[in-house]
């Protein structure tokens, strides 16, 4: 029998664009011939990932993992709402959140990172789950969290399994308070994140170009008015804080009761716990933002190919 070489599994993965798994076994089953393998991919359609890459993926799941002081967070898109109820898909998603606890940031890491259970990495399993579901797939996006002492809780909203759905938050809170009291206050706070959506925890680390930039329009909105300088000056600070009651978190007026700041919230979270509560950071994952999406003209397809 023909050696199989590494070399020879990549020069195959490369031409169909199948899994490296899938690549060997084509190559074994066929005595190492290289043309044999590619026809044997394709009756098994295994050879269609490649040209599926092209095609817009906005759907999938967004996937977490939490275990004491660490959490993480991954996207991983499909091009329909229908992959999502896939068990294989969901097992996917769900082993990769595991593995991005490691702190595997990086989407190419966390992509050549061994797969449990398996041969071959994370990317190659994704290539293999593009052959047989029949969609373009990406592993889009990974954070994760971490503190020495504290917790990072989690909150999936209308999560499709356990730790799946579409929009997801983790967030890290750092104190030596009680670890149950913690984390049910952890997801109070995850789930204000969730319906708010703000752009940082406080002012301190909201990114400058953002307030400069809402400190140049609330300039002009003031300017235009035909206030005397000093009136202006006092009306840009005025909005600013308002700006900053609507886009930092613990400036923002609390869901779960509707009137407290968030900062007290934590305050008194921080005094029923026994020990003070720091923010120390949150990601929010909604599926799917940012991506430019298709926009489907059935209308226009149909006359299309009627020729009218």
């Amino acid at each position: 029998m023909a050696e199989i070489t590494a070399a020879l599994v990549k020069e195959l993965r490369e031409k169909s664009g199948a899994g490296m798994m899938d690549c060997k076994k084509a190559l074994t089953e066929n005595d190492g011939d290289l043309e044999a393998a590619i026809d044997w991919l394709r009756t098994k359609g295994l050879a269609a990932a490649a040209k599926k890459s092209g095609r817009i993926a906005a759907e999938g799941l967004v996937g977490l993992a939490v275990l004491g002081g660490k959490g993480a967070i991954v996207e991983v898109n499909a091009e329909t709402d229908f992959v999502s109820l896939n068990e294989t898909f969901q097992g996917f998603v769900s082993d990769v959140a595991g593995l991005a606890l490691a702190g595997n940031d990086d989407v190419e890491k966390l992509q050549n990172t061994s797969y449990p259970n398996g041969e071959g990495s994370v990317g190659d399993q994704l290539t293999h789950l593009i052959s047989t579901i029949g969609e373009n797939m990406n592993l889009r996006r990974v954070e994760s969290l971490n503190v020495d002492k504290g917790v990072v809780a989690a909150y999936m909203h209308n999560a499709t399994v356990p730790g799946l759905g579409k929009i997801g938050v983790i967030i890290a809170l750092e104190s030596d308070g009680d670890a149950s009291k913690l984390d049910a206050f952890g997801k109070q706070l995850a789930m204000h994140i969730a319906a708010t959506n703000p752009q940082s925890v406080s002012k301190d680390d909201l990114d400058p170009g953002a307030i400069e930039r809402e400190r140049e329009v609330l300039s002009q909105q003031a300017k235009d008015s035909g206030k005397p300088e000093e009136i202006i000056a006092k009306m840009v600070e005025g909005r600013l804080r308002k700006f900053y009651e609507e886009v930092c978190l613990l400036d923002q007026t609390f869901v779960i009761d509707g009137e407290s700041k968030v900062i007290k919230a934590v305050e008194a979270a921080g005094k029923d716990a026994g020990a003070a509560i720091t923010v120390k950071g949150f990601v929010r994952f909604a599926l799917g933002e940012g991506i430019e999406k298709e926009e489907e003209d059935f209308a226009a397809e149909v006359a299309a190919v009627a020729g009218v």
